[in-house]
């Protein structure tokens, strides 16, 4: 998962330049990158060789289907879920931590919050694809560094949204 997050932000990269930056060896980035390349999350960026062989990501965001019928691949979705959601836990702590040393900007800016609604599944998803369409506007950036304004840094945006309780409670603390 961090070769590709890796990848996606600082790509194309060789085995090499991925273990500098992820503090791993690069027989590992390598063995790990082959990997990813078998199942079809990066590919060859085209020249060099060996361990000097450059890498992409595939594509730039990753989804899976949250629901299966097949037990086996629902206890996957599950696990790789949950393995997701604790990288994005870190990450969100790794700036709690950091934060106080950045700047008021972008301290002022930081997103921290949560709201209740009371929504129907329908409309759950089309408020997903409404947050997704404003946030198509910033996509290219990513693939074209010169398309980045000179003052704008990687921004990790998390959407969670899923049913706060197992019956809806008379107010939304539970009591």
């Amino acid at each position: 998962m961090a070769l590709v997050g890796l990848l996606r932000t600082e790509g194309p990269l060789t085995a090499t330049r991925a273990a500098e930056l992820l503090g791993e060896s690069s027989g590992t980035c390598s063995f790990h990158l082959r990997q990813l390349a078998k199942y079809g999350l990066v590919e060859d960026a085209g020249g060099g060789t060996g361990r000097e062989k450059p890498w992409r990501a595939t594509a730039m965001s990753t989804s899976w289907p949250g629901v299966s019928d097949d037990p086996e691949l629902a206890a996957a979705v599950g696990m790789l879920t949950r393995t997701v959601a604790e990288r994005y836990f870190e990450q969100l702590m790794s700036w709690l931590e950091r934060a106080p040393t950045d700047s008021a900007e972008w301290r002022e800016a930081a997103l921290f919050g949560d709201r209740f609604l009371y929504l129907t599944a329908a409309e759950l998803r089309d408020l997903g694809e409404r947050v997704r369409e404003l946030l198509e506007q910033y996509r290219e950036r990513q693939a074209n560094p010169e398309l980045r304004p000179p003052d704008s840094r990687l921004v990790s945006y998390l959407h969670l949204a899923f049913p706060a309780f197992a019956e809806s409670p008379a107010s939304p603390d539970g009591v």
